[in-house]
């Protein structure tokens, strides 16, 4: 019988099988990060269990961490204890913490990929439901409750339940100005926020076999906006090549004995799903969200619809139903998250900054998705780019993704945003959140009004 990516993942972690349907699953990776853990930590000290294999376990603080003035204390005491708590529990139970001053510190879905902890053929899971950017090399990737990320730690095993599977083939070449972000986008308007719940995603076609590993990422992690827990790309030559200079990937012997098994991994010829959806990827636009959920999203092209369904959001958002989305003026831009925080991101952006100045009254923040993503950016200049044209240059983390780290938009504040998320008050009480791609952002900032990057020089 063949089998999809997804069947053969899930196959091969399977441990037991109940009754009711689920499924214990063998966990091959752990993600921690200092929102979700403590009361994990304590569920294992309540239950005094130790970490049961503390090498497949990788911590980082990232969400409360402030992107400015990096190794001073930090001013919010709440903050501030989430940190100290998340690096004592690592002390305590022998998981190795990425240092908030350490060179290796990021956004979790950023710095896992680039140190090649994640893998393909994986199963790996975090406390943070973003934990879908990992598919995109073939890994089985998906985020859990804090209750479950002590049962992962303890036990490395979890109890899950299978997916039906969903394909989704972007047939073409995007035209351009046309991101991954775009892509992404552009499904989610199609299907709903809520099209893919209780099912697992695999990206295929042209469209994304073209795509940059960054590219693929940015893809998978927006498939839970999409309403999957899973987004999946199968395993290439673009994969391996990533992969195989990671500093955490199989070497020498281990390394082969990998490629021969991650070369396994893609989904039979004939293997069916349940879902089938095709998208011709020359058809699509720049994407921008009007609304206060990512499916409330249409080319920039086009006006606002007079959706009656959308009536909260258009008064929340202050957008007029009827109007176009492009020429709406916003006074904050954001660059950044582990959506598109990535050294490919900041290039797009940086080619739109360069030479160009920030529009009066918008302020715009660049926040690196890690610090490895900071070095190289700033060894090719673009850091420098960034400030010449009056961008504020940050350190690594989740910043203004989520108003919990000091960096937040004030009440009615408009913001050109690469972040994952436009709900209400996500930026900030009553902020008002534009998703879009790095290059879109960048153009906003330089105009200050939310513009067709299609219509700038190439």
């Amino acid at each position: 019988m063949p089998r999809t990516l997804y069947d053969k993942l899930w196959d091969a972690h399977v441990v037991l099988n109940d009754t009711s349907g689920r499924t214990l699953l063998y966990v091959d990776r752990h993600l921690l990060h200092e929102v979700s853990t403590p009361q994990s930590f304590e569920m294992l000290r309540q239950e005094g269990l130790a970490v049961r294999r503390p090498d497949t376990q990788l911590a980082v603080a990232d969400h409360s961490v402030p992107t400015h003035d990096r190794g001073q204390p930090i001013e919010d005491p709440r903050a501030a204890a989430q940190v100290s708590l998340l690096e004592k529990n690592c002390e305590d139970f022998g998981i190795e913490y990425l240092s908030l001053t350490g060179d290796d510190q990021g956004i979790v879905h950023v710095i896992s990929p680039e140190q090649g902890f994640t893998l393909p053929g994986v199963t790996l899971v975090c406390g943070d439901s973003h934990s879908s950017t990992h598919g995109a090399f073939g890994a089985l990737a998906f985020g859990i409750g804090a209750s479950e990320c002590g049962i992962v730690m303890g036990t490395q095993t979890l109890w899950q339940t299978r997916a039906k599977s969903m394909r989704v083939t972007f047939d073409g070449v995007v035209q351009r100005g046309v991101s991954a972000k775009d892509m992404a986008l552009a499904l989610i308007g199609r299907i709903g926020a809520a099209g893919a719940v209780g099912h697992a995603i695999e990206f295929a076609g042209d469209a994304v076999r073209a795509l940059s590993m960054e590219g693929r990422m940015t893809l998978c992690n927006m498939a839970i906006e999409a309403g999957s827990r899973t987004g999946l790309v199968a395993p290439d030559e673009t994969t391996f090549a990533y992969v195989q200079r990671r500093p955490r990937a199989p070497k020498g012997a281990m390394s082969d004995a990998a490629l021969a098994y991650w070369r396994t991994l893609p989904s039979d010829a004939g293997a069916r799903f349940d879902h089938e959806i095709r998208i011709n990827a020359a058809a699509i636009a720049p994407q921008v969200t009007f609304g206060t959920s990512p499916d409330q999203v249409l080319s920039i092209d086009q006006i606002v619809p007079a959706d009656t369904t959308a009536g909260r959001a258009l008064d929340y958002m202050g957008v007029q139903a009827g109007t176009p989305i492009a020429g709406l003026a916003i006074d904050h831009a954001f660059i950044g998250s582990c959506t598109n925080g990535r050294i490919e991101d900041l290039r797009a952006a940086a080619a739109i900054a360069r030479g160009k100045q920030v529009a009066p009254g918008v302020r715009a923040l660049v926040v690196p998705g890690s610090g490895a993503v900071k070095r190289q950016a700033e060894s090719e200049g673009l850091d420098q780019i960034f400030l010449a044209a009056g961008f504020e240059w940050r350190d690594p983390g989740c910043s203004l993704c989520v108003a919990m780290n000091g960096d937040r938009l004030p009440n009615g504040a408009r913001c050109a945003s690469t972040s994952n998320r436009n709900f209400e008050g996500r930026q900030g009480a009553g902020a008002r959140t534009h998703l879009m791609s790095p290059a879109m952002v960048a153009a906003a900032a330089i105009t200050g009004r939310i513009m067709d990057i299609r219509t700038m020089p190439a």
